[in-house]
């Protein structure tokens, strides 16, 4: 088999002090198929140069802003320039780079929430469709080989039809006003101004309504929703509860919070079919349960002959041989091993197999927006459901 292309990719975001940044880094890294070469780490000029040092970046490919990366990009002969941009900002910068990249000709991964509004979602669907650039969203917990099992057995049938879906994402780590404190992460999520309408729901509400759409295959059309700020001083949610109606008549109910004392990043969910049923935790990924009318509950574990069997999907996004544990790095770099191969089809002029496609996309930023406005929009009104429409 030949060697793939290389790809080069740029950041705008993630710098000192910065979470997701270092860990889109490290994951793109982590195939030896990506390599960084240039970006934008920090609205501070001082703050992005010391990125780059400790990246070991030339330093003319280290700029001050994103304007002056694009500029700068472009200006690089083409063999040499990035490929892809890697946007992890805070929310309210997604849309502005995202737009200005793509119109000057190059491929997005962005971080979730794609923008910090419907509107800003639809316009930059119609410019990732003008322009026929790649563009990944970076919904995370997709990218797991059991999540992928999951979806591949309720695909085929194997639970039958689909009647109930509860999923739930719990954190504590703002279950005191940490943003009173300066603590950078905090800071700008409980900011509506960079965080957009949504506090925890558009933080981790996002993930768990994409977590249940995509195992399922069926979109939520309805929502019954009752939001919480518990925080006193906070502006923004920091739990939100939801009844759900989702399609062929499946019911539902998420459950997101932050302020979940004792929790530290419990994103689960439970699919209960005709047939069978499924449970799958995010602390501990590497297992899948399998429950059977009237029957024993199975353990199907990562890695395993028979979970490749069962899923391409599931063996594509395995590394090492089971009892090896995966986890939140794999699941990001997998989405970036899907992208970059899209990416790379883009570039020979082929058309990518439905298994190179499997990650996150535009379509699903629009719905995420759709997600967030209409749990707001029920939350303050009367009505007792809200329809979806996106």
């Amino acid at each position: 088999m030949a060697a793939k292309e290389k790809l080069k990719m740029g950041m705008v975001g993630g710098g000192p002090g910065a979470f997701i940044g270092e860990v889109h880094r490290r994951a793109a890294r982590l195939d030896g198929q990506i390599d960084i070469v240039a970006g934008a780490f920090d609205i501070e000029a001082a703050k992005s140069q010391q990125t780059g040092r400790e990246l070991s970046l030339d330093p003319r490919r280290v700029y001050d802003d994103y304007q002056k990366m694009i500029a700068g990009e472009l200006a690089v002969p083409e063999n040499e320039r990035i490929d892809f941009v890697s946007i992890t900002t805070p929310n309210n910068w997604h849309f502005p780079i995202a737009r200005d990249f793509l119109k000057s000709g190059f491929h997005i991964m962005c971080e979730k929430p794609m923008t910090i509004s419907v509107d800003e979602a639809l316009q930059l669907e119609k410019i990732v469709n003008e322009t026929g650039k790649v563009f990944g969203l970076m919904h995370t917990y997709t990218g797991y080989p059991m999540v992928k099992l999951g979806r591949d057995m309720i695909k085929t049938g194997e639970l039958g039809k689909i009647r109930k879906v509860i999923v739930q994402y719990k954190q504590d780590w703002l279950s005191t006003a940490l943003e009173k404190e300066g603590q950078q992460q905090a800071v700008w999520r409980s900011d509506p101004k960079q965080s957009g309408a949504g506090g925890a729901l558009g933080d981790i509400g996002t993930h768990a309504a994409n977590l249940a759409e995509y195992m399922t295959g069926l979109k939520i059309t309805h929502i019954c929703a009752d939001l919480n700020t518990f925080v006193e001083g906070r502006i923004l949610d920091d739990d939100a509860n939801c009844l759900l109606k989702l399609e062929q008549g499946a019911k539902g109910l998420l459950h997101v919070s932050q302020i979940a004392v004792g929790e530290e990043n419990h994103l689960a969910i439970w699919i209960y079919g005709e047939k069978k049923s499924l449970r799958w935790n995010q602390e501990n990924p590497t297992n899948l349960k399998i429950g059977t009318l009237g029957g024993s509950t199975e353990i199907w574990k990562r890695g395993n002959a028979y979970v490749a069997e069962k899923s391409a999907a599931a063996s594509r996004a395995t590394r090492i041989p089971p009892g090896h544990p995966e986890g939140f790095f794999e699941a990001f770099a997998n989405h970036y091993c899907n992208f970059a191969d899209t990416i790379r089809a883009s570039k020979a002029g082929t058309e990518p197999s439905e298994l190179i496609l499997d990650f996150p996309q535009v379509d699903d930023g629009v719905r995420g927006m759709y997600f967030i406005e209409k749990v707001i929009e029920n939350s303050r009104g009367n009505e007792k459901w809200t329809e979806i429409n996106a």
